[in-house]
């Protein structure tokens, strides 16, 4: 089951424009191989973009903390708030048709209200200096746990109903 085939791109992406314009954060749609399903990419913050331009940040920032946020998210069948490595926060929305995974819901690149960037796992793994690390990400705005999770309940609720049209007109 490709995500296409429930929707078309043109209205993931709209779903992704719309969590974005809820929440600040984020937002992408991703397949069951954590790939983003459409070109949508907007930066919440000066220091995402540095670190996705680097392929060590990619690798084993963004994508480790995607892969693993979203086997929760997948295992559990519910939203999970985590973080990244950099200390940013993740959340995932599993998407499920007729009991088969078919990808996720990701936000991402804002701070949970107690949450702290790590300037030095940052600058180990992209090798910069923490002093910019820092001066990147004074300005990242926070959420509170609350609110992602308010969130991930949102998203959850526009999946369901997405996914419920798409069976009503298969049968």
């Amino acid at each position: 089951m490709q995500l296409a085939d429930i929707m078309s791109l043109e209205k993931w992406r709209a779903l992704e424009e719309d969590i974005f314009k809820r929440s600040g954060l984020a937002s992408n749609v991703f397949d069951v191989d954590g790939i983003r399903i459409t070109d949508y990419k907007v930066w919440v913050n000066r220091l995402c973009p540095v670190i996705k331009a680097d392929d060590g940040g990619q690798s084993f920032i963004c994508a480790v903390a995607h892969m693993n946020v979203a086997n929760m998210s997948r295992q559990g069948r519910a939203p999970v708030v985590g973080e990244c490595d950099a200390g940013l926060i993740k959340l995932v929305v599993p998407i499920f048709v007729k009991g088969e995974f078919a990808g996720a819901v990701g936000a991402c690149g804002l701070l949970l209200d107690d949450g702290d960037v790590d300037a030095f796992m940052i600058g180990r793994t992209i090798k910069m200096d923490e002093e910019k690390i820092e001066g990147l990400s004074d300005d990242i705005r926070r959420i509170t746990e609350n609110e992602a999770e308010e969130l991930g309940t949102y998203i959850s609720e526009r999946i369901e109903k997405i996914v419920n049209d798409f069976e009503k007109q298969k049968r």
